[in-house]
């Protein structure tokens, strides 16, 4: 299964020692070059972007159709919006991404979308990590300031425990 990852993911899983999930769990893993470029180059120094650019295994694409709107009046930023073309024109198993709104459109779009903490309860279920390193991942995501909702987490902790 391929997947098209935006930016929060890759940071989140990268602040938890996971990215390497994405390798172990897809096919493909395809980063458009909005998003590569907003994490390595516009993020240098900071969480995921050293990762990011150590992660040969990620193909960097950009989509084929240009943005033709400004993202902003959509209230999407360019690499979300970028994310959303290259997913329309590949049709991957899902697309990884967090922020609300960018979810909204691609369900719209008629994408399949998963977040970074469905990617970590997919991990658990896969048997590549433990319900306690799940668990523990959410508490470094929360700890590193990622605002995850109250109703997200209970979801989350629900679902892992299930899981076992």
């Amino acid at each position: 299964m391929n997947v098209v990852v935006n930016a929060t993911p890759l940071i989140a899983l990268a602040l938890v020692g996971q990215l390497s999930l994405l390798r172990e769990m897809f096919d493909a893993v395809i980063v458009p070059r909005a998003v590569y470029e907003e994490v390595v180059i516009d993020g240098y120094g900071q969480p995921g972007s050293a990762e990011l650019a150590q992660a040969s295994w990620i193909q960097v694409v950009s989509p084929a159709r240009a943005v033709t709107l400004e993202p902003m009046l959509l209230g999407l930023d360019s690499g979300e919006l970028s994310v959303l073309l290259l997913a329309q024109e590949i049709q991957p198993g899902w697309v990884i991404i967090d922020e609300r709104l960018a979810r909204r459109v691609a369900q719209a779009m008629g994408l399949p979308v998963k977040g970074t903490l469905g990617i970590l309860l997919a991990a658990v279920w896969a048997g590549l990590l433990t319900r306690q390193t799940a668990l523990d991942a959410l508490e470094q995501l929360l700890s590193a300031g990622i605002r995850i909702s109250p109703r997200w987490q209970h979801w989350f902790r629900t679902e892992v425990d299930k899981a076992y």
